[in-house]
C-alpha cells in the first residue's frame, strides 16, 4: 500500500483540491509541504499530534515537510473554532513560544541535510507594508465570500473583530511566501482551517497564474484532535514539564472505548493488517488496545524508557498496588498548610486533580475521593505534615492517581 492510500486507510483525510494529482505527487515524493503552528502557549499538546504524526509519516515516505510556526499569525490570533478573541501576546512571549515549539517538533521531525524546513512566518508578515498589502494581496479576496466562511460565521453574532478577520488574508499570504522562496506545493490542515487553505491556493493562482500547481488537503477531525488536548483538570501537553509522562500515558490509557482504535489507526505507527485485526477486539480487549495506544504515543514523545516506566506504574496502581517512582507527584511547601494541616478541597487543587474547590467538594460528597485506599467522604478532612512526610496517594474516580509530599 502506498502512503496517500495508507492515509486515506488510517481516515486521515478529508478533503482535497485534485485528489489524483495529490496522490502521485505524495506517493512518489514530489510533495513539499507545509502545516502550521501557532505558537499561542509554550507548548504543543496533543490536540496538534495528528498534524506531527501526518508530518512523519509523509517524511518517511521521501515527501520534504515544512513546520510552520506563525509567530507573525499569533500576534493577530485565529479566530476558528473560538467564541471569543484571543489574548494578545507580547512579542516576548510569543518568541519564548518559538523556541519552545522548535525543540519539541524535532522530536518528530528530520531536519538534517535539508530533509525538512522549520520557518517562522514573523519573517515575512511583520515587515509587510499597509498600503502594499492593501494594493497587492487585497483585490484578490472578495469580503462577500470571507464572510461564508465557518471560522468567521460563527463568531458574527458575538462579533469579529477586524483585527481577527485578517488572520485568513495573513494564512492565505504564507502559502504564497512558503511556494515562492521554498517551493512548497501542498498545504495541510485541520479541517476547520478549509477556507483559509482554499484562500491560500487561490491566491497563488490568482497572483501566478492557474499552472500554479498549489494543492489543498484537510485532515479528517482534526477539530475533534483539537478537544483530544483537553480534558477536566487542563490541557495535556507534550512538554514533560508540563504534563508528565505517566499522565501522558494516563490520558491515552483512559480514553473511551469507541475512540480507542479511531486513535491506534490515526496516531499509531503500527501496521494497518494489525490495527485491522484489533478492530475485532471488544470487552476487556479493549483494555489491551487502549494500553498498546498509550505506550505508542508515550514512547513517540517521551522515548521507549519513560513509556516503560509509566506501563509500569499504571499497571500497579490498576492492579491496586503503588508504584512511588513513576507516579505524578505534587510537592506542597509548609506555607501551603495551616498549623500543620491542609484540608483536602485545598489539596486536591493545588496538586491539579481538579480546576476549583467546587469541583472538588463535588466529588468527595459524591464518593469519588481516596486517601491511600480509604474513601474520603467528609469536605472538612484534613491531611497533615506526618501523612505529607511520608507521602500519600491520592485518587479521583478509578483513574487519576497523584502523590502528595511536603518539601
Amino acid at each position: 500500500m502506498q502512503i496517500y492510500e495508507e492515509l486515506v486507510a488510517r481516515q486521515l483525510i478529508a478533503q482535497v483540491t485534485n485528489e489524483e494529482e495529490i496522490r502521485e505527487m505524495i506517493n512518489n515524493g514530489k510533495a513539499v509541504f507545509y502545516i502550521g503552528f501557532d505558537p499561542t502557549a509554550d507548548s504543543l499538546h496533543v490536540g496538534h499530534f495528528m498534524a506531527l504524526c501526518l508530518m512523519k509519516r509523509l517524511q518517511m515516505a521521501g515527501n520534504k515537510p515544512i513546520a510552520l510556526i506563525g509567530g507573525g499569525t499569533a500576534m493577530i490570533g485565529d479566530p476558528s473554532g473560538r467564541s471569543d478573541m484571543r489574548q494578545m501576546m507580547t512579542e516576548e512571549m510569543i518568541q519564548h513560544n518559538v523556541d519552545c515549539f522548535k525543540k519539541q517538533i524535532g522530536k518528530f521531525i528530520d531536519f538534517s541535510d535539508g530533509k525538512a524546513l522549520l520557518v517562522n512566518n514573523a519573517d515575512w508578515l511583520l515587515d509587510l507594508n499597509y498600503i502594499e498589502v492593501l494594493r497587492d494581496i487585497g483585490p484578490h479576496f472578495s469580503v462577500n465570500r470571507m464572510l461564508t466562511a465557518e471560522c468567521y460565521k460563527q463568531r458574527m453574532e458575538k462579533g469579529l473583530s477586524f483585527l481577527e478577520f485578517n488572520y485568513m488574508i495573513m494564512q492565505s499570504f504564507d502559502f504564497y511566501q512558503l511556494f515562492q522562496k521554498y517551493g512548497c506545493n501542498m498545504q495541510f490542515g485541520g479541517d476547520d482551517q478549509w477556507s483559509n487553505m482554499l484562500g491560500g491556493t487561490e491566491l497563488i493562482r490568482r497572483k501566478l497564474g492557474k499552472d500554479a500547481h498549489a494543492m489543498t488537503i484537510t485532515l479528517l477531525l482534526n477539530s475533534e484532535g483539537k478537544k483530544m488536548g483537553k480534558t477536566q483538570s487542563g490541557a495535556v501537553w507534550l512538554d514533560r514539564e508540563k504534563t508528565s509522562p505517566y499522565e501522558f500515558y494516563q490520558y491515552w490509557r483512559n480514553v473511551a472505548d469507541a475512540d480507542v482504535l479511531k486513535c491506534i489507526r490515526m496516531l499509531t505507527f503500527l501496521p494497518l493488517e494489525q490495527i485491522d485485526e484489533m478492530d475485532q477486539w471488544k470487552g476487556s480487549e479493549l483494555n489491551r488496545a487502549k494500553e498498546i495506544l498509550a505506550f505508542e504515543l508515550t514512547s513517540l514523545v517521551h522515548g521507549e524508557e519513560e513509556a516503560k516506566k509509566a506501563e509500569d506504574a499504571s499497571k500497579a496502581l490498576f492492579a491496586g498496588g503503588v508504584s512511588d517512582e513513576n507516579m505524578p507527584t505534587t510537592v506542597l511547601k509548609e506555607s501551603e498548610l495551616s498549623d500543620g494541616v491542609i484540608d483536602i478541597l485545598s489539596a486536591l487543587v493545588k496538586a491539579e486533580i481538579v480546576n476549583s474547590r467546587s469541583e472538588a467538594r463535588r466529588a468527595v460528597e459524591q464518593g469519588g475521593v481516596a486517601i491511600e485506599g480509604e474513601k474520603i467522604t467528609d469536605i472538612h478532612y484534613e491531611i497533615n505534615t506526618e501523612m505529607l512526610k511520608q507521602g500519600i496517594i491520592v485518587k479521583k474516580g478509578k483513574k487519576t492517581f497523584k502523590k502528595l509530599m511536603i518539601e
